[in-house]
């Protein structure tokens, strides 16, 4: 009797690492974690088909990481609750701790001068504010609307070509997106030095944010 309980419990554990053993659904769950999305949208964002994609999302939506609304014609996703943003960040920081090739990838792919390492949170919040950085959200809008760090302005990697001549060049520029595995940032940031701007990546996402007990702005439901 002891036994059966004892399997029953590991095998139903076991479901969500099956659940998890999938990188696209591991992408999925990063992407949900910055706001609600339709199918159609992570289709695109995580670069797969959309019959994939929707199959990807019911794996997950059967052991609880996401659930699902139906909007008109479309299905909207979402993590089912809070606490699937904080396992994310602690399971994305558990893989980097102690997977090498990940850690080589990421300093291969992410570091540089035009990464903000100096600077607290708190510093950077309080400059922010007092408006001695342009702080730059540069997800998709929606990404901003379901939460993003007070006083940061959305200006979409679609949009930013069209927005570059309004940024101010006399302010420090700090661009931020999705988190240390995002390639956002670190494009809007090598353009605006390319045009002379003092610009700077912050490799924190929102639930990075978060996660320390700093503020986040909603404009929408969202994470």
């Amino acid at each position: 009797m002891k036994r059966r309980i004892k399997n029953a419990i590991y095998e139903h554990l076991a479901t969500l690492t099956k659940a998890l053993s999938n990188p696209k659904r591991i992408e999925i769950i990063d992407l949900l974690c910055q706001g609600e999305k339709t199918v159609e949208a992570i289709s695109e964002q995580a670069a797969m088909g959309l019959k994939n994609a929707s199959a990807q999302l019911k794996e997950l939506k059967s052991v609880r990481l996401v659930e699902s609304r139906k909007e008109g014609k479309y299905v909207y996703y979402r993590i089912s609750d809070p606490s699937v943003a904080q396992f994310w960040i602690r399971f994305r920081t558990f893989g980097h701790d102690r997977i090498s090739e990940i850690q080589k990838i990421t300093e291969d792919a992410f570091s540089g001068p035009e990464v903000l390492e100096q600077m607290s949170r708190k510093t950077l919040l309080a400059k922010a504010k007092r408006g001695d950085v342009i702080l730059i959200d540069v997800r998709p809008a929606d990404e901003y609307q379901s939460g993003h760090i007070p006083f940061a302005i959305s200006i979409p990697m679609s949009e930013f070509s069209k927005q570059l001549k309004l940024l101010p060049k006399k302010k420090e520029i700090v661009a931020y997106c999705r988190g240390p595995y995002c390639f956002f940032a670190k494009e809007a940031v090598e353009t605006l030095r390319k045009h002379g701007f003092k610009a700077f990546n912050l490799k924190d996402s929102v639930l990075d944010w978060s996660e320390h007990g700093l503020p986040l702005e909603r404009l929408s439901r969202g994470v």
